[in-house]
C-alpha cells in the first residue's frame, strides 16, 4: 500500500463517548462500518456521530464585482482548506485523505450513555497519594455509585490492605492485572493520581481505543496533569455530566520486527553431536502504541551509531551520532525538547524527528506529516516501522487545549521567563 492509499486517521472514537464540536445545529447521522487501514485494515463498527450544519460565507474582491462562495467545514482535526486554486487549477481528489486540522477550542466531550465505570490509576508506593486515593474512591463508590476498577498491585500496598476503615470500600473494587486482564470494553473513563507517568501508564494499558483520561497533578512536573485535587468533587461531576473540553493526543503505532539467529545441531540416537549444525533465522513481530516517543540509540556502546531513516520507502538520511528520537506532539515537550527540538501543540497532526548529539552541525530536528510511514534501520537485527496510530488518548482539559498547554509551558517549563526590561525614561532618551 502506497502512502497515497493509507488512511492517516488519528481520531477513531471509543464506543462510550463522542467528540462534539461547538456552534451550529446537531444532526444525528448513523454511519456505516468503515475500514481503517492504519490499524491493519480492521473494520470499525458503526457509531452514531454528531455532525453540525455549517454556514456558507460569501467573499468578494474590490477589483471585481463577482463573488464566490465556499464552505468552511470543521472535521476531525480542523478547517478544511479550499482545494481549487485560481480559475483552472485544483487538487486531485483522494478518497483516502481523511485527516484534517480542527480548531482545538471546538473539541468537547459528550456521552452517548451515562458513564457507570471508572479506572483509578495511582502511583505505586507513594505515601503522599494514599489520602487522595481513599477520598476519591469513597466519593466514586458511595456518592456517585460507580464501578471502580483498581489494579491489583495497588491494593497490595500494606497501607491500603491493612486499613480496616477502608476495607468496606475495597470490597466494592473490580481488580485487574496488567498484561493479563483485558478491561478495554469495561471502563468508561480514567482518573489518574500522580505525575505525567500515570497518564503514560494509562495509555499503555489500552492498545486500541482509549477512554477519556482525567489527570490530577499530584506528582513532580505535572505537564500533562492539569487538574488540582482540592476541588476534585465538582470537577469529577462536570466530567460525568459531559461538560469538559478534550485534546486528542496522537500516539505512534510502532512495529518492531526482530530477527533471531539460532544454531541447530544434529544429534544421533545416542545423543552424540555429529556436526555443529546450520544457522537458522526466525522473525518475531511486536506492536506497541506509544504516547511520547520512540528512541533508537547506541546504548552502552561507545561507538558512533548509524541509523538509516526511510520515509514512505525512500531513504531520507542517515543519523550519525548517539541516536534518534521519533516523537508525537505530546512527546515533543519530553526527551525531544531536551535534545533541542521545538515544542508542538498536541493538536498538530505531525511526527517529530530529532537527532541525539548528531556528528553534524547542520542536522536540525524536523517535523513531518502525521500520515507518513517511517522506517528505522540500525546496526541491529531489528526493523522498526512507525506510523501515526488511529487510537489517540483523549485527555480531558481543565480549560481548553490551548490555554492548558500554554499554562503548562509557563508553570512547568518556565517558557520565556525573563525579568522584564525597564522602560526608558525621558531623561534617558535625551542621551
Amino acid at each position: 500500500m502506497t502512502s497515497a492509499q493509507r488512511e492517516p486517521v488519528i481520531g477513531c472514537l471509543p464506543p462510550a463517548w463522542l467528540c462534539e464540536m461547538e456552534g451550529g445545529k446537531d444532526v444525528r447521522v448513523e454511519s456505516a462500518p468503515y475500514s481503517c487501514s492504519t490499524c491493519d485494515g480492521g473494520e470499525v463498527p458503526a457509531r452514531n456521530l454528531t455532525r453540525r450544519n455549517r454556514k456558507v460565507r460569501s467573499l468578494s474582491t474590490s477589483s471585481a464585482s463577482t463573488s464566490f462562495e465556499y464552505r468552511r467545514t470543521q472535521s476531525l482535526h480542523g478547517p478544511s482548506p479550499v482545494t481549487t486554486f485560481g480559475p483552472k487549477a485544483c487538487m486531485l481528489q483522494n478518497p483516502h485523505a481523511v485527516m484534517h486540522i480542527q480548531d482545538p477550542a471546538s473539541q468537547r466531550l459528550t456521552w452517548n450513555k451515562p458513564p457507570k465505570s471508572v479506572l483509578v490509576i495511582k502511583k505505586i508506593r507513594d505515601a503522599s497519594l494514599l489520602q487522595p486515593f481513599k477520598e476519591l474512591c469513597r466519593f466514586l463508590t458511595e456518592v456517585k455509585s460507580m464501578i471502580v476498577y483498581v489494579e491489583k498491585k495497588v491494593l497490595e500496598d500494606p497501607a491500603i490492605s491493612g486499613d480496616e476503615n477502608f476495607a468496606a470500600v475495597t470490597k466494592k473494587f473490580c481488580t485487574f492485572r496488567e498484561d493479563l486482564d483485558d478491561i478495554s470494553n469495561r471502563v468508561d473513563f480514567i482518573i489518574c493520581l500522580g505525575g505525567d507517568g500515570t497518564l503514560l501508564y494509562a495509555s499503555s494499558l489500552f492498545q486500541e481505543s482509549v477512554p477519556p483520561v482525567m489527570s490530577f497533578h499530584l506528582g513532580s512536573l505535572g505537564f500533562l496533569t492539569p487538574f488540582k485535587f482540592e476541588n476534585y468533587q465538582s470537577q469529577v461531576n462536570q466530567i460525568i455530566e459531559g461538560n469538559a473540553a478534550i485534546v486528542l493526543r496522537s500516539r505512534l503505532k510502532v512495529r518492531v520486527l526482530k530477527e533471531n539467529w539460532e544454531k541447530k545441531s544434529r544429534v544421533d540416537e545416542k545423543g552424540i553431536i555429529l556436526t555443529n549444525g546450520d544457522i537458522e533465522s526466525s522473525r518475531k513481530a511486536m506492536q506497541y502504541q506509544v504516547l511520547n516517543e520512540v528512541v533508537v540509540d547506541r546504548g552502552p556502546s561507545s561507538y558512533l551509531s548509524n541509523v538509516d531513516l526511510f520515509l514512505d520507502g525512500h531513504l531520507i538520511t542517515t543519523v550519525q551520532g548517539d541516536g534518534v528520537i521519533v516523537s508525537t506532539p505530546t512527546g515533543s515537550t519530553a526527551y525531544a525538547v531536551a535534545a533541542g527540538a521545538s515544542m508542538i501543540h498536541p493538536n498538530v497532526p505531525a511526527i517529530m524527528i530529532t537527532p541525539i548529539c548528531p556528528h553534524s552541525l547542520s542536522f536540525r530536528p524536523i517535523v513531518v506529516p502525521a500520515g507518513v510511514e517511517l522506517k528505522v534501520l540500525a546496526n541491529l537485527p531489528k526493523n522498526i516501522t512507525i506510523t501515526t496510530s488511529c487510537f489517540p488518548v483523549p485527555s480531558i482539559c481543565f480549560r481548553d487545549p490551548v490555554n492548558d498547554w500554554f499554562e503548562s509551558l509557563a508553570q512547568c517549563l518556565h517558557w520565556n521567563v525573563r525579568k522584564k526590561q525597564n522602560y526608558l525614561s525621558s531623561e534617558d532618551e535625551e542621551f
